[in-house]
């Protein structure tokens, strides 16, 4: 039965296209009408298989094209893809129903399905190298900034730390309550240099003549003024390094994943559109959602939206005017004045903004691009 209705439907409106019954009745008594029924009933498995793939590939590109990776009810997405005029039945296919084709899709690993009260959905699984590339880029800058995050929580540690280490303990002073050991002792006052009394022999005395106290205000002040002086240069020394850690900080923070930016000339490096735009010139009109942009041919003049893995910088002649698109001196334009073709890099002379006229080198190919 499925052999018969496809054998009816592979060609039906192929080449007739009128509507009038009168004229379908003739294209189905015709010879090549006949012919084309002959072929497809000795070996109805290899049209079926033909027209399976057709549509198994219009609707996953469909799929993709509108939806991405989004989740969708299953029957939108057949809903539009039979509102085109030439499309492949599904009765002409292996599957007989859209639910067992979106089951098929999920087992085949082609979609991610699950059922609901309302329905299937389906949601693209994207396997494209550029996609799968981009995604493995992103988490890597993610683990990267975790890194960075550990690597700032340990400095400020190991400063702490150091801290407490070059500081000396202070002792505390222990305040105790002033007794009177007997109501008959009398507090005596020795404000002489002898060391004679009238009154016999007497105990030790803990008081400082003149010259004591003359010495010891000598050694206060001489007290070794290089242990402040080291003090002093450790916290200088954990300052600097703490700034330069800050700069290496900022350095990093400049950089972007994204590099896009009107008026600069590209190439088009993907192969998906064909071998007319394939490394071809074009230059940027628009940028959306800062990694698709809206470009121009230059030889063609036709428009395109691209994705940012699908183009690539220009390096133009030393002498020409660029912009730089990502790192510290992002969005400056400059001037072009030699490249280092072992370290893939450019040596460039900044021309605009606070830092004109200085020159920057070192700089690599994928960071500048010719301005249009």
């Amino acid at each position: 039965m499925k052999g018969r209705i496809l054998i009816e439907t592979l060609f039906q409106g192929e080449v007739f296209h009128s509507n009038k019954g009168n004229g379908f009745k003739c294209h189905c008594m015709s010879e090549s009408h006949q012919r084309q029924l002959l072929l497809a009933s000795e070996d109805p498995n290899q049209f079926m298989s033909y027209f399976s793939e057709e549509f198994k590939s219009d609707f996953l590109e469909l799929l993709r094209r509108r939806f991405g990776t989004k989740r969708v009810h299953n029957n939108i997405v057949y809903n539009e893809y039979i509102s085109h005029r030439e499309h492949v039945h599904m009765n002409s296919t292996q599957w007989e129903t859209l639910t067992d084709f979106t089951k098929w899709l999920g087992r085949e690993g082609f979609c991610k399905v699950d059922e609901t009260p309302k329905g299937w959905y389906i949601q693209y699984i994207d396997r494209d190298p550029e996609t799968i590339r981009r995604q493995e880029e992103l988490e890597k800058k993610k683990k990267q900034d975790l890194d960075d995050e550990e690597r700032s929580a340990k400095f400020i540690e190991e400063q702490v730390r150091r801290g407490r280490e070059g500081k000396e303990p202070e002792e505390e002073p222990v305040f105790t309550e002033l007794k009177r050991e007997s109501e008959e002792e009398k507090v005596a006052f020795n404000l002489g240099g002898s060391s004679s009394s009238s009154l016999g022999p007497s105990k030790p005395s803990s008081s400082l003549g003149p010259s004591a106290l003359k010495a010891a205000a000598a050694s206060v002040k001489r007290k070794d003024p290089s242990h402040s002086s080291d003090s002093k240069d450790k916290k200088k020394k954990s300052a600097l390094d703490e700034i330069m850690e800050m700069e290496e900080q900022k350095k990093k923070s400049v950089r972007s994943d994204n590099w896009l930016r009107p008026d600069i000339v590209v190439k088009v490096i993907t192969k998906r559109l064909g071998d007319k735009y394939h490394k071809k010139k074009a230059v940027i009109r628009e940028v959306q959602n800062k990694y698709t942009a809206v470009v121009k041919m230059v030889d063609s003049g036709d428009k395109l939206k691209l994705d940012q893995s699908h183009v690539e910088t220009i390096i133009p002649a030393p002498g020409k005017r660029v912009i730089i698109l990502n790192g510290q001196y992002r969005d400056a334009e400059a001037i072009l004045e030699g490249i280092n073709e072992k370290k893939f890099s450019g040596t460039l002379l900044l021309d605009s903004g606070p830092m004109k006229g200085k020159r920057v080198e070192g700089i690599p190919y994928e960071d500048f691009s010719k301005m249009a």
